[in-house]
């Protein structure tokens, strides 16, 4: 199993984290989104996804890239511990969560945008910063109503043992922190956050303690 991926990437950081937990053995794959122009921008990783975006998890001769699609199908091929709660209306409220990250505030937030913003468009680096943070507030407080608000939320962000909605979280707070993001206002996602990060399967997955970290 190989991980074609970036220490700093939101979306790696939860391919990680899942191949963590479920106690995957893979081989790190650094893909450098800014040296030389971006490394994911060369015909040989063009090659391996063509949208030229990380992650991309090869298997048995086979790729798959989504993050999200990634961390279903390590579920499937390693049910135990799970990712997903059986109980479909548990599980669409899971997927929920994750798709808030994964749909609302990344895209807007990716390194690709936030290039074009300063890039093409000529925004200054404080409107930048204005623009991740605009964003990602509607993002985080969107999640922490329905985190603090449902029954289901227990030590993670559903229930006791960390899933597929955690994954999604972690990285994200992290990237908040890196665009100083004012995360007080969010409470109940600071402290899974915490809960998360007491746990080997998220701290070896943070950015700063992959090989190619900077």
């Amino acid at each position: 199993m190989i991980l074609y991926n970036y220490f700093r990437s939101s979306a790696s950081f939860r391919v990680r984290i899942a191949l963590n937990l479920k106690s995957l053995t893979y081989e790190y794959r650094a893909v450098h989104l800014s040296r030389h122009g971006g490394e994911q921008l060369t015909p040989e990783y063009r090659a391996l996804n063509p949208q030229s975006l990380v992650p991309v998890l090869e298997h048995e001769d086979r790729r798959f890239t989504q993050s999200l699609a990634i961390l279903e199908y390590l579920d499937e091929l390693q049910p135990t511990p799970p990712l997903l709660p059986r109980p479909s209306e548990e599980r669409a409220r899971v997927r929920a969560l994750c798709l808030v990250v994964a749909c609302e505030i990344h895209p807007l937030n990716n390194l690709r945008v936030l290039n074009y913003v300063t890039g093409t468009l000529g925004a200054s680096a404080e409107a930048k910063a204005e623009w991740y943070r605009h964003w990602a507030a509607l993002g985080l407080e969107t999640l922490e109503a329905e985190i603090a608000d449902s029954p289901y939320t227990g030590t993670f962000c559903h229930g006791d043992t960390p899933g597929m909605a955690d994954c999604c979280l972690v990285p994200q707070l992290f990237n908040a922190r890196r665009f100083d993001c004012d995360l007080s206002l969010y409470p109940r996602l600071v402290e899974i956050e915490k809960n998360c990060l007491a746990l080997p399967a998220f701290s070896a997955a943070l950015p700063e303690r992959q090989p190619d970290s900077e």
